[in-house]
């Protein structure tokens, strides 16, 4: 382990405690070696603003991260003998939140889909160095792929109607979207379609990040058969 990532290890562990995650050491160095990869590749790409180690790791890592368990549960309520969940994370830029998704659940296929060449090759690169052959990176736009995906998320990447209206498509007919979000978008939510339906809206608190965070959860609305 490399000295920065040394560095980085003990508010990683102490961060993954406390939000109630159980990842092995494998999964918790499979982390500091995506962002080790992040860090390495922004300095050529631009994949993040956020240029400094600790910063990343709060406000990516373990931003990301706080996803994770709701993550889970949802896929926990999966009925059996569906085979394994498809999750697809859009405009995932540098695998935020799709990589940290596919290395906490290895069960999970995840593919990250970026408009951005670069972007896409990056998610294809740590795939390889991270040894992931269920993460996948697709240079593509989302309005031109088709599911079904169990799952299709994103964060900070849109408004609430665009992302569901460019992601239709993709989402399995009894799939969710999970759209991770600052505080809560009530304006956003107002505007929603009639077509999506909004289930949940989850709060998040992310350790060292004194921010609001949420997921907010939605399903396409369930049309009511004429009488």
């Amino acid at each position: 382990m490399s000295t920065a990532a040394a560095a980085l290890s003990g508010p990683l562990e102490e961060g993954i405690r406390t939000l109630g995650l159980s990842l092995s050491d494998a999964q918790q160095g499979q982390l500091l070696d995506f962002l080790a990869l992040l860090q390495k590749w922004n300095k050529v790409y631009n994949l993040t603003s956020v240029r400094d180690p600790q910063e990343m790791l709060t406000h990516h890592l373990l931003d990301s991260l706080a996803a994770v368990a709701p993550l889970q549960r949802h896929l926990a309520q999966r009925p059996a003998g569906q085979g394994g969940a498809r999750l697809l994370d859009v405009g995932s830029g540098g695998g935020l939140p799709g990589v940290v998704f596919a290395i906490c659940c290895p069960e999970l296929d995840v593919s990250c889909v970026d408009t951005v060449a670069k972007k896409a090759a990056f998610i294809q690169q740590s795939a390889a160095t991270l040894r992931l052959p269920h993460l996948h990176g697709v240079h593509a736009r989302v309005e031109h792929l088709s599911g079904p995906f169990d799952v299709v998320s994103c964060r900070a990447f849109a408004s609430l109607v665009d992302f569901a209206t460019w992601s239709a498509a993709a989402l399995a007919p009894q799939g969710v979207w999970l759209a991770m979000k600052g505080k809560h978008p009530a304006d956003e939510l107002a505007a929603m379609p009639p077509g999506v339906s909004v289930f949940h809206v989850e709060p998040l608190s992310v350790p060292g990040l004194e921010a609001e965070r949420c997921i907010v959860w939605m399903r396409p609305a369930t049309v009511a058969a004429p009488r």
